[in-house]
């Protein structure tokens, strides 16, 4: 080879090297040219450019504090402080830790900024709390407090978009909580990019969580959701925070509950009740009177069961009306209930029950808003159907606990002593359950059901006779 062809080759190379890459902005994925989607997560139009990655080696550096042993640490830095709100409380593993991050999402009207008022006037009564607001005046919020009863003289309320001027505010009132409502809503001026935007919201979000670790402050920060549910913004936000919690519930319901997603302080899977009215939001400590109609006489159609959140068993009502259809393909309607598990259900109750619902319209709901998705509510709502259909209701005082197969066997479920407690305490006296549980609770009889048909005659026999032990 040529002197000539070896410094074009080189060349080459060089340019190779040296030429701009480019990066997933959710995951990090780094690819030499542009790519509509991602090759690592999958998203798209997530891939932009960045430039080349720097070829000089890592010398070591300065540290900020130097290792010491774990046993020497003081747990006392980490111990959580009770926000006054106990089923926030619950869900966060026991209150608010100073120095975490908290980042609290959900649908716009769904009461995040209510919630978070009531949890600013409370903690304000230890020291002063700083609630940055940048979608809403000064006065807006100043409305709702007064409202809702959330003000107090250690409030303290900043109307802000601008990062270095939160960061001022967070130097002159140095409060032991701060509030953002919303991280979308504020943005860096020394950083490309739109507000709420991928850059904007990364490099926002990184210096309010140094402001916090270093100062030791409680920090709440609102997210914006997408159409599907996830938290707007890059995935890297959710890794950041220490939690993540996400505020659910119909905006034409009363009910509210506040999940646990990520919990570097407390269990994962707890849920905390609100009910959200005029007056604002109220905790709910015993939450199943919302899901359960209060009736003189039982009403075809209607089964009781105990479905689980986290930790905590929750009595709640199913519905279902069947009705004789027009000319044509049957309608199947569901509101609170897995569609699919829900046409799996009158699947198995047409196979394997002998009851025919091709030629009828079958409508289920739950009562009070709340979603059941977990399979222990199958039975339930097969025996909702077939009390709807037959028009004859299910004796009352009588939970119904169990998961249905293809084969019409009725599966055992997590938690069944812990649900039969919760009904036992509401004053049920008899469950059809899947299997025989180790404890039962004094005042109920248990009925074990091994397949369907045997769980829908017990269903409509009274409590009194045989069949129910």
């Amino acid at each position: 080879m040529s002197e000539s062809r070896r410094k074009v080759t080189a060349m080459a190379k060089n340019s190779t090297k040296d030429r701009a890459s480019f990066r997933c902005t959710e995951c990090g994925w780094t690819s030499l040219r542009w790519v509509g989607r991602c090759g690592e997560c999958q998203s798209w139009g997530s891939v932009s450019e960045v430039g080349a990655p720097s070829a000089a080696s890592m010398r070591p550096g300065a540290v900020s504090a130097p290792a010491i042993p774990i046993t020497s640490i003081d747990l006392r830095e980490a111990v959580s402080t009770p926000s006054g709100i106990g089923e926030l409380d619950r869900v966060l593993g026991g209150g608010l830790v100073a120095g975490a991050v908290i980042l609290l999402a959900g649908e716009p009207g769904v009461g995040k900024s209510t919630l978070l008022l009531e949890v600013a006037a409370r903690t304000a009564q230890q020291g002063p709390v700083l609630y940055v607001t940048g979608e809403e005046s000064a006065s807006q919020v100043r409305m709702r407090a007064q409202r809702v009863g959330a003000l107090h003289d250690d409030l303290m309320l900043a109307a802000e978009t601008d990062l270095a001027a939160v960061l001022t505010h967070i130097e002159d009132v140095n409060p032991r909580l701060i509030i953002v409502d919303s991280i979308q809503t504020v943005a860096a001026a020394d950083v490309d990019g739109a507000p709420g935007g991928v850059a904007q919201v990364r490099e926002v979000a990184g210096v309010l969580i140094r402001a916090a670790k270093q100062r030791g402050i409680t920090t709440i920060l609102v997210g914006h959701v997408t159409k599907d549910g996830s938290v707007a913004g890059p995935r890297t936000l959710e890794h950041l925070v220490d939690v993540v919690l996400n505020v659910e519930g119909d905006r034409h319901a009363r009910l509210r509950l506040v999940r646990a997603q990520k919990n570097r302080f407390g269990p994962a899977d707890e849920v905390g009740c609100f009910d959200l009215g005029d007056e604002g939001i109220r905790e709910l400590s015993d939450p199943s009177e919302l899901f359960v109609t209060r009736r003189h006489d039982p009403v075809s159609g209607t089964a009781i069961t105990v479905a689980m959140e986290g930790t905590r068993p929750l009595v709640t009502e199913v519905q279902a009306l069947v009705d004789p259809t027009s000319p044509g393909q049957a309608r199947r309607a569901t509101s609170g209930l897995d569609a699919s598990r829900v046409a799996m259900v009158l699947a198995v109750l047409e196979r394997r029950a002998g009851i025919g619902l091709k030629t009828h319209d079958t409508y289920t709901a739950t009562v009070g808003g709340v979603k059941l998705t977990e399979p222990a509510a199958d039975l339930a709502v097969a025996i909702a159907v077939a009390s709807a259909l037959v028009d004859r209701p299910v004796p009352a005082g009588t939970v119904i606990i169990g998961e249905v197969g293809l084969a019409g066997e009725v599966r055992r479920v997590t938690g069944t002593p812990r649900r039969l407690a919760e009904a036992a305490r509401l004053g049920f006296t008899h469950a059809i359950v899947a299997h025989e549980p180790g404890t039962i609770p004094a005042g109920i009889k248990v009925y074990e059901a091994a397949d369907i048909r045997s769980a829908i005659d017990a269903a409509f026999k009274s409590p009194g006779r045989a069949g129910i032990a």
